[in-house]
């Protein structure tokens, strides 16, 4: 098959080289770094799986900046562009899905177009009405930044919103290019496969929030978490998995896609889903009140990505925390070796992690590392387990 995909971030590329495996496909987006970046067979951000399929596996892929060149031929095209959460009006900005499918259908009317971008509920049909086309079919993605091709490669389910032929084609495609057999697959309509995404994040932002508010109660009293934490978790009915406290669920899905559901709800009603995201922000808080209590000259921030292997700093919980210390007066430095400027959010950054260590007289890592146990008795943490969830 022919295959484009509009738009080269994580979910797009790990898309492109997935489907690459037996497909000839052209990926297209306006950052001309980005493509060339693909064209040389290096992945522009952070991912050991990608990196390795783009320089030592026989692709059929290429990027490209001329939208004509990936469309024209095209019998899918996979919509990969970011929707970022519009906090005036409450809803995802879906600008770029909108400009994207404008583009396929002026270039190619034939092709079939798989929105792989989160959206609002019921956008889907609303864009199939307004597009006066029913080639447009939501598949939601459950990938990890870090890992999506891996998880790509050994999906938990595939998604489609549609029971079309098309629809069955393009399942068969990506389990075709995964190396996990006997994968669930579900068909069902666009708004349920829109909500399948939405609840899926938001369920695991509410483990999250769960985990975290009992680390909140046994600090507060003196408890041991980990011991509670093991005792809850034997359940099997909860299990072990997703309960290793944090500073609070950040980074580029969590945040924006229960506010999101929070929005969809409308007049429909509800208290989960708002507490959830409560919870996230009393989290933040008391932990940054918390820190603060230690009476800190300078802190030091180690790392701002929510986890290992991520170079995603937006709406990280730390910066959150860092935003409260500086409002303190305390000073705050930060240690993140992807980052090239000298400063973040105006504030120094050090490139040498022994340089972090001596001028620290508090540390605080959302996740530990085998770096900070020469000096792990400043280091503030709430992390038990060493493990990104």
């Amino acid at each position: 098959m022919n295959i484009a995909v509009s738009g080269i971030g994580y979910v797009g590329l790990s898309n492109a080289v997935l489907l690459a495996q037996h497909n000839k496909v052209v990926a297209f987006d306006i950052n001309p770094q980005r493509v060339e970046s693909i064209n040389s067979r290096k992945t522009p951000f952070e991912d050991s799986c990608l990196q390795e399929f783009l320089s030592e596996k026989a692709l059929q892929l290429r990027a490209t900046t001329n939208p004509h060149d990936a469309y024209a031929d095209a019998d899918f095209v996979i919509v990969a562009t970011p929707t970022d959460y519009n906090s005036e009006t409450n809803e995802f900005d879906t600008t770029s899905v909108e400009s994207c499918i404008r583009d396929i259908l002026s270039i190619n009317k034939k092709a079939t177009i798989i929105i792989k971008s989160t959206v609002p509920l019921g956008y889907t049909r609303s864009a199939i009405d307004y597009f006066k086309n029913a080639n447009i079919i939501f598949s939601p993605e459950f990938l990890r930044e870090g890992t999506a091709l891996h998880d790509n490669l050994y999906p938990s389910r595939i998604v489609i919103g549609s029971n079309s032929d098309r629809a069955q084609l393009f399942a068969s495609l990506l389990q075709q290019g995964a190396f996990k057999k006997n994968i669930p697959v579900l068909f069902t309509e666009n708004t349920e496969a829109e909500a399948i995404k939405l609840f899926s994040n938001t369920y695991l932002a509410l483990r999250i929030a769960y985990f975290n508010e009992l680390d909140t109660y046994a600090k507060s009293h003196s408890l041991n978490t980990r011991q509670i934490i093991e005792g809850v978790s034997l359940d099997p009915r909860i299990g072990k998995h997703y309960n290793n406290p944090s500073f609070g669920y950040g980074g580029y899905c969590l945040p924006k896609d229960t506010r999101q559901l929070l929005a969809n709800y409308g007049d429909v009603p509800q208290h989960l889903v708002r507490a959830v995201i409560e919870s996230n922000a009393t989290r933040k808080l008391f932990l940054a009140s918390d820190i603060i209590s230690r009476g800190p000259k300078v802190v030091g921030v180690y790392r701002l990505a929510m986890k290992a292997n991520s170079d995603n700093f937006r709406e990280t919980s730390i910066t959150e925390i860092i935003e409260q210390l500086t409002r303190k007066g305390i000073t705050v430095v930060i240690y993140e070796p992807l980052l090239t400027d000298e400063t973040f959010m105006n504030l120094k950054v050090i490139k040498c992690l022994d340089k972090l260590k001596q001028v620290a007289d508090l540390i605080i890592a959302n996740r530990l590392s085998d770096e900070l146990d020469d000096v792990r008795e400043k280091v503030y943490s709430r992390d038990l387990y060493k493990t990104d969830h």
